[in-house]
């Protein structure tokens, strides 16, 4: 306790003897206010001040106070793994969601390119100019694309083209020869013997680039092999040009995708800019070729009859064949940007399942119960092979 002293004037008295006579001293205490005030700060000073609360004055509390914060800490981080965990769930919902609507939409524009392409077919039997004109619808659409800024345009250089090139004359012969396959035969025998791809794969990678499968690999090729070829002996409208037109598409697309994963390799262009590339290389490839084989003079003689059959509807199934064409194909290159070959594959086993039921249903193909059993084989065993790769 703080205290003010002072002495009175009657403390000290001196005796007329000259001796000292000590006399006891009084001792009186100053009513200062600052004694009750002292102790009051004193009293204040134990505790955390209310003036500034971070201010703590003793050890005791100031232990106290650590373990409260720390406590407030581990709270923290305990709870927040929750967070993230309840929102984890709804981002895997929407790129599972993502992608059922990019196969979907993948699947429906297949079927109907398939539909319109064999319309005009049937009334336009000219397949070179059909794919030529497949081409250029969607390298226009692209052009407008990124001319428009609706998409953004790819950053090429030279070694991008040069790489691209053997990509397009791949791409280029399987276009043609798939043509002029549905141009002699129906929609889908001609599918029926495009799933037999994986067989080409196969054999192209073991006997030009060395590859080695498993055995699972191996086995699930006979079915696919057996399969195709129950459905070609038993197909009742068989052509051979429509069957070879389909085996060399199949042959020329999987050189195009082996090729594509050599020359690509480190190139950031997206699926959709990589297609548009590829169809307006394509285009440049096809043109001379097509007026070689057909020809103005054969293209306006069966334009003009075709018109005069079909009336202005022919136009629109030119148009609907070349739009559809080029959107398909397109959403398959977006598609497999998302997923990965393995699932990509067993969308594109799905997508001719639903192609050949959808042209058997629509152009009321005659199918005997040994032919359809032969595209069953055939597609199980495209499956099963994707299951072997994996």
């Amino acid at each position: 306790m703080i205290s003010s002293v002072k002495p009175t004037p009657s403390s000290f008295s001196a005796t007329s003897t000259g001796a000292r006579r000590s006399i006891p001293t009084k001792l009186q205490f100053s009513p200062l206010r600052i004694t009750r005030s002292c102790h009051n700060q004193s009293f204040i000073n134990s505790n955390v001040s209310h003036q500034k609360p971070l201010h703590i004055s003793s050890a005791q509390n100031l232990s106290s106070f650590k373990r409260e914060v720390r406590v407030e800490a581990y709270e923290a981080d305990r709870y927040r793994p929750l967070d993230i965990n309840i929102e984890l769930p709804d981002e895997q919902s929407a790129q599972k969601l993502k992608i059922g609507i990019y196969f979907a939409t993948w699947w429906a524009l297949n079927v109907v390119f398939n539909i319109y392409n064999k319309k005009v077919l049937n009334a336009f039997p000219y397949p070179w100019l059909t794919s030529t004109l497949s081409l250029a619808c969607g390298s226009l659409m692209m052009l407008v694309s990124w001319a428009s800024r609706i998409a953004e345009a790819p950053k090429t250089d030279l070694d991008f083209w040069k790489t691209l090139f053997p990509v397009a004359v791949a791409h280029t012969i399987g276009h043609v020869a798939a043509t002029v396959s549905m141009s002699k035969v129906a929609v889908s025998f001609t599918h029926i013997i495009k799933s037999g791809e994986p067989a080409f794969s196969v054999l192209v990678s073991r006997f030009f680039l060395g590859e080695t499968f498993p055995l699972p690999v191996y086995l699930s090729l006979l079915p696919i092999i057996g399969g195709c070829a129950l459905a070609a002996v038993t197909e009742l409208n068989f052509n051979m040009i429509g069957f070879m037109g389909a085996m060399i598409s199949n042959l020329a697309f999987v050189f195009r995708n082996i090729f594509s994963k050599k020359g690509m390799k480190g190139k950031s262009v997206s699926g959709m800019n990589y297609y548009a590339c590829l169809s307006m290389m394509s285009l440049l490839i096809l043109t001379p070729f097509a007026i070689a084989v057909e020809g103005p003079k054969m293209w306006a003689a069966g334009w003009e009859n075709a018109v005069s059959r079909i009336g202005p509807n022919f136009v629109w199934w030119v148009v609907a064949q070349s739009v559809f064409y080029h959107l398909y194909n397109q959403v398959s290159y977006m598609s497999l940007d998302q997923i990965s070959p393995l699932t990509f594959s067993i969308g594109n086993t799905m997508k001719r399942i639903s192609v050949i039921v959808a042209s058997i249903i629509i152009f009321h193909t005659p199918v005997q119960p040994v032919n359809a059993l032969g595209a069953a084989i055939a597609i199980l065993g495209t499956f099963l092979y994707s299951q072997a790769k994996m």
